[in-house]
């Protein structure tokens, strides 16, 4: 695997973590979402765990499946700051629960993630991607499930609204 591919996986599983945790924190910050929070959480997980997978799998070949990362390496470095920098802001300054969600949608349809749901959502070309969207159904569009969520819980998905 060519050293820009590796650290694409590498910067693309940090992305998965990094929301993880900041889900872990919301989930730690509103009781009454808990379990919303908790189960995007292991969702993100679950994403990391199976591009470690991928990265695994694909070692010495010079692809992994076709459209599933982004490719804008400074655009995924830039995600992974700004999640990083949220986690340590909403760890010392906690969000309202309203901008615990809306934080969360702007993260879900960022470059990371829009291409992630973008790849699930096309017509698979392979195997590799098939078996790939089947260990990936059931996560399938958290930015349609937070803003569902939202909706049904009264929340406003901008300020304004």
């Amino acid at each position: 695997m060519d050293k820009s591919l590796s650290e694409l996986l590498d910067l693309s599983i940090a992305h998965e973590i990094n929301i993880s945790l900041l889900y872990t924190l919301f989930n730690e910050l509103f009781e009454e979402d808990e379990d919303f929070w908790w189960q995007l959480s292991i969702e993100e997980r679950s994403h990391a765990a199976l591009l470690r997978n991928e990265k695994s799998a694909h070692k010495h070949a010079e692809t992994v499946p076709e459209n599933l990362l982004a490719n804008d390496l400074d655009a995924l470095k830039a995600s992974n700051t700004k999640i990083e920098s949220l986690i340590t802001e909403f760890t010392t300054r906690p969000p309202s629960r309203e901008e615990a969600f809306r934080t969360a949608y702007e993260i879900e349809t960022s470059v990371g993630e829009i291409h992630y749901q973008e790849f699930m959502s096309r017509k698979s070309c392979s195997l590799s991607d098939e078996l790939f969207k089947q260990l990936n159904l059931e996560d399938k569009d958290h930015a349609d499930r937070i803003k569902s969520y939202m909706q049904d819980h009264g929340m406003a998905l901008r300020k304004n609204d």
